[in-house]
């Protein structure tokens, strides 16, 4: 009995290092051609198109959520309403926070991450690239904490719509790729359909 165990539980080890380690380079290309697209439009806009009017619309944390927006796309932390949710939400926390405590960085930093994370949480908006978006409101530069609230709209917002925006053209080129996934698409038909019988 143990050594069928041991076997069975032997081949499925072999399986799951087997699909780990296979190369998709089709995924790869999509990847990296949407992840490339998404972030060189913001950095675009950030160092060429308005270089001079000292705006900000380039921060860290979309780097993370490129991993996730175009890496993993059937993640459940990498959809639509966890990219633009997860950000939006800990801007607000993390500006809050500074505002709160503006000299206060060795608690406020802590504090903004780790209530942005609650947030996210509580509102099922959870993308862990958003604990660094509240971390660089209260630690980014003084161009970014001069900004206050408007951190929230630009770069944030903007910076993650663009992502969107580019995740939903890339992702759905082909047909082995789709984004939103599945289970997400198949609960906004759901409440759809239950509207529709409400309104009726």
């Amino acid at each position: 009995m143990p050594i069928k165990q041991i076997k069975r539980n032997y081949r499925k080890a072999k399986y799951v290092l087997y699909k780990e380690t296979l190369v998709d380079f089709k995924e790869h290309f999509w990847a990296f051609t949407g992840s490339f697209i998404g972030l060189g439009i913001i950095a675009y806009l950030q160092y060429k198109a308005l270089p001079q009017q000292d705006l900000v619309f380039l921060i860290g944390s979309f780097g993370a959520s490129c991993v996730l927006v175009y890496g993993v796309i059937q993640s459940p932390l990498a959809q639509p309403r966890n990219l633009i949710g997860g950000h939006v939400v800990s801007a607000l926390v993390g500006v809050t926070v500074q505002k709160l405590l503006p000299d206060l960085i060795w608690i406020a930093a802590p504090l903004a991450v780790s209530l942005s994370i609650v947030v996210m949480q509580i509102t099922k908006t959870l993308h862990p690239p958003g604990g660094a978006t509240a971390l660089i409101a209260v630690t980014g530069s003084a161009q970014i904490t001069v900004l206050g609230y408007w951190y929230v709209l630009s770069p944030v917002l903007s910076g993650a719509t663009i992502l969107l925006i580019i995740a939903l053209i890339f992702n759905n080129i082909t047909s082995s790729r789709q984004y939103p996934s599945q289970p997400v698409v198949d609960k906004i038909k759901r409440y759809r359909k239950k509207k529709m019988k409400q309104n009726e």
